[in-house]
């Protein structure tokens, strides 16, 4: 049985503190994008679950997904292997057609 250091559990603690601070961050700027979204096109269509893959929006006020954000979060959050992700994306998300503001999915190469 490994018995920690106080020093090593106080840098345990400092490294999560550092994780939450980043997740926080990131949570408030995906917020504010989707504020500056909806303030541009009050009509814009959002992918219901997939804010963290919003990559940002077009002219036109269509949102810009990250496929590859959206398919690791399908993987992450719903246990799907990356084979099951990608049919799932591919029958679900993007064939999906809601009208002129439909979101864009771009692939990141």
């Amino acid at each position: 049985m490994s018995h920690m250091s106080e020093k090593d559990i106080e840098n345990q603690n400092e490294e999560q503190d550092t994780l939450d601070k980043i997740r926080a961050i990131r949570q408030k700027r995906q917020e504010e994008l989707k504020e500056a979204i909806a303030e541009h096109n009050p009509e814009a269509m959002f992918a219901d679950g997939h804010d963290h893959a919003i990559m940002g929006y077009t002219i036109d006020g269509r949102v810009v997904y990250s496929i590859y954000e959206i398919i690791g979060g399908l993987m992450n959050r719903d246990g799907m292997t990356e084979e099951e992700a990608q049919e799932f994306f591919d029958f679900n998300i993007a064939g999906a057609y809601y009208g002129e503001y439909t979101p864009i999915y771009m692939y990141e190469e």
